[in-house]
């Protein structure tokens, strides 16, 4: 019997131990994996700055823009892939090493410039307004082409489009800067509740005469 109370004794014991080296050693690995990416991007020709430049953690949604000084900094994984992108220049990927020693990595993105040629439109305006206004009155429209413009530039139309095309570069950083100086504008006080705004009661009759919250058939 005594023998039996001390065999369960040492199970109980490696049991025990076992769960608490896992429970030390797994947030460890979880720690590991993340560190800080920074640097700078600049041109590639000019060695210029180049500000508001996207850094974008590829396939997870997330990612940050760089200052005046094209500096930024984010916290990634290892083993993911980032992109560099921004208007007039080629995107540019890395790799964050898989066996990266430390919790930092700095990088410094050289970014070429992207030329797009457009073919040549030539603009030859009427030689006289009233000639122009006698054109377009006179100008013969399909049916079919005028209907479909017409159903593209209704209310309801334009509502639907709004809400399923998302945020271009600029809303969405037009938004997040709204959104900071929101809260610290509030900071230490409770935010205005819009219940009590009549401006919000008004907006809400409005979309609801509209027909916005009715469901829509498929």
């Amino acid at each position: 019997m005594r023998h039996r109370i001390l065999f369960l004794l040492i199970i109980g014991f490696a049991l025990s131990s076992k769960t608490a080296f896992a429970q030390t050693t797994t947030p460890d690995v979880y720690r590991d994996s993340v560190i800080q990416l920074y640097g700078v991007i600049m041109t590639a020709d000019s060695l210029k700055a180049i500000p508001f430049a996207s850094v974008l953690v590829n396939k997870k949604g997330r990612g940050t823009i760089t200052n005046n000084q094209g500096v930024f900094s984010i916290a990634v994984n290892k083993g993911e892939s980032i992109t560099f992108s921004c208007i007039g220049f080629k995107n540019r990927t890395i790799l964050i090493p898989d066996n990266l020693e430390g919790n930092q990595y700095s990088v410094i993105q050289l970014m070429v410039n992207d030329t797009n040629f457009l073919p040549a439109t030539i603009l030859r305006p009427r030689p006289t307004r009233a000639q122009f206004e006698r054109d377009f009155v006179n100008a013969k429209i399909d049916d079919e082409l005028y209907e479909t413009a017409r159903k593209n530039t209704s209310a309801s139309q334009k509502r639907i489009i709004l809400s399923s095309l998302p945020f271009d570069g600029k809303e969405a950083v037009g938004a997040s800067l709204n959104q900071q100086a929101s809260k610290y504008y509030y900071s230490g006080q409770l935010p205005p509740m819009n219940i009590l705004n009549p401006s919000a009661w008004k907006s809400f009759i409005n979309a609801w005469k509209r027909g916005d919250y009715k469901s829509r058939k498929k």
